[in-house]
């Protein structure tokens, strides 16, 4: 059984930073494929940021437009961890953040896709306040 565990989320004014982290732990392969989604209250869960590639190699990563500027995704393949540095975060990113991993090598669009994913975390909140 796998489990993604995130962390780092909390409560930020507009403007803020927040830096999330993601981890495995239990049995897990090698994830060259991990992303960060988010889910707001009324909305449908969205990809936010995902990177991918080889084990020891380079990785792409991909942004949603909402946050390429404001948001980095970085990956430590071997320890088949994530984070997300989110920063001048705005109301419109409060939402709950996911983890999420999938063994196989994912770019452009389909690698924000919530359907593409087999492994998930709880999530963690963030909330931006005005």
């Amino acid at each position: 059984q796998v489990q993604l565990v995130e962390s780092g989320g909390g409560s930020v004014q507009t403007g803020g930073s927040l830096r999330l982290s993601c981890v495995t732990s239990g049995y897990t392969p090698t994830f060259n494929t991990m992303a960060w989604f988010r889910q707001a209250p009324g909305k449908e869960r969205e990809g936010v940021a995902a990177v991918s590639g080889h084990y020891g190699g380079g990785v792409t990563a991909f942004y949603a437009d909402s946050v390429q500027v404001r948001f980095t995704i970085s990956r430590d393949g071997a320890k088949n961890a994530v984070d997300l540095q989110m920063n001048n975060l705005q109301p419109q990113d409060t939402a709950t953040y996911f983890c999420a991993a999938k063994p196989r090598l994912l770019y452009g669009l389909g690698s924000l896709s919530v359907a593409t994913y087999n492994a998930w975390g709880q999530g963690t909140r963030v909330t931006v306040s005005e």
